[in-house]
């Protein structure tokens, strides 16, 4: 496995110096912290946390009744994890010189990266200070969880949380080694739905797991579009995402084979002993075949692919309601 070492820091902590390996240096913003934060909590990005949640969400209202105030910390924490790996891996992509070598050609509204060093909108030392409270915010929400409502779910919040930082962090770097996709599915499938499960029910059932699966694929597939753009630039820094690795062309097709997997396991899940409203998870499908189409025929050129990015998104926010709507249904009716 390839490793990658970090070049050394800034000699002043908030130091934003221009990067000798960035194509161009883009016209920095006004400094903003109020707009950095918004960035680094960038909600279209957490909709995937959202998805997760509805899925976790609804599997336990399938089950029993809802706790609607553990429930508003269940989601508080896991919204300041999401903001934290954001401001976190906001540092070391600049450390690498990922987000500076990301061309104006090459950006989109859904890669590249939240920018807000790049931009000038915070400095180094202001979006370390971000980050950290979010992980305090978010270890507080877990804490009290864990010793007012459900002691197993530290286990959990713990694995989500060192996922969370160390998938760009040293030592793991996990994005930088080819494992962030499988980080990001197990996060994003498994991980949320079940701690929000578990908060709820005190216990993780089979089926918010099953559940879980082909949405953690959809999430999955969301990252990895995503990286088609930013594989030139990642490739530079020594980040070694499964895109860089296979090359953009047999990227896509593996992306159109991973959206294939995700809709096929939601067809098989009352196979599993969910109910058949489950299938209501298929909503998501045009929009990731369309998506799958888009990217084997453009994966070289990243304005080609923004609107099957789009897609992307929308086929994994679609399968979680669906998937939710379908645990909902067959209790109201059951």
């Amino acid at each position: 496995m390839t490793t990658h070492t970090l070049p050394a820091p800034p000699a002043a902590l908030g130091a934003t110096p221009h990067a000798p390996h960035a194509p161009h240096a883009p016209p920095a913003l006004r400094p903003s912290i109020g707009a950095g934060v918004w960035r680094v909590a960038d909600p279209k990005i957490t909709l995937a946390s959202v998805a997760s949640m509805i899925v976790g969400a609804t599997a336990a209202a399938h089950d029993g009744p809802v706790a609607w105030g553990w429930l508003a910390l269940t989601v508080l924490g896991i919204f300041a994890v999401e903001a934290a790996k954001n401001a976190s891996g906001e540092i070391f992509d600049w450390d690498s010189g990922a987000d500076q070598g990301v061309t104006d050609e090459e950006r989109s509204p859904f890669s590249g990266g939240k920018r807000v060093i790049v931009d000038g909108l915070l400095t180094r030392r202001q979006t370390a200070l971000v980050a950290a409270g979010f992980y305090v915010i978010a270890i507080a929400a877990g804490l009290a969880i864990v010793l007012l409502r459900e002691p197993a779910v530290l286990w959990l919040g713990m694995a989500g949380v060192g996922l969370a930082f160390f998938y760009h962090a040293p030592p793991f770097q996990l994005a930088y080694r080819g494992f962030g996709e499988l980080a990001v599915a197990l996060s994003y499938g498994p991980i949320i739905a079940a701690g929000t499960y578990l908060v709820q029910r005190h216990d993780v059932s089979a089926g918010v797991l099953w559940a879980s699966l082909p949405l953690g694929l959809a999430v999955g597939a969301f990252l990895w579009i995503n990286e088609f753009p930013d594989a030139r630039a990642d490739a530079a820094a020594g980040k070694r995402t499964l895109v860089v690795r296979l090359g953009r062309p047999r990227a896509a097709w593996a992306f159109a084979v991973l959206c294939a997997v995700a809709f096929a396991a939601v067809a098989a899940l009352p196979a599993t002993g969910l109910p058949p409203a489950v299938w209501l998870g298929g909503l998501g499908l045009p929009h990731a075949v369309a998506a799958a189409g888009r990217v084997v025929r453009f994966p070289d050129t990243p304005r080609e692919l923004i609107p099957a990015q789009a897609w992307t998104l929308l086929a994994f926010v679609l399968m979680a309601v669906g998937l939710g709507a379908g645990l909902v249904l067959d209790a109201t009716l059951g």
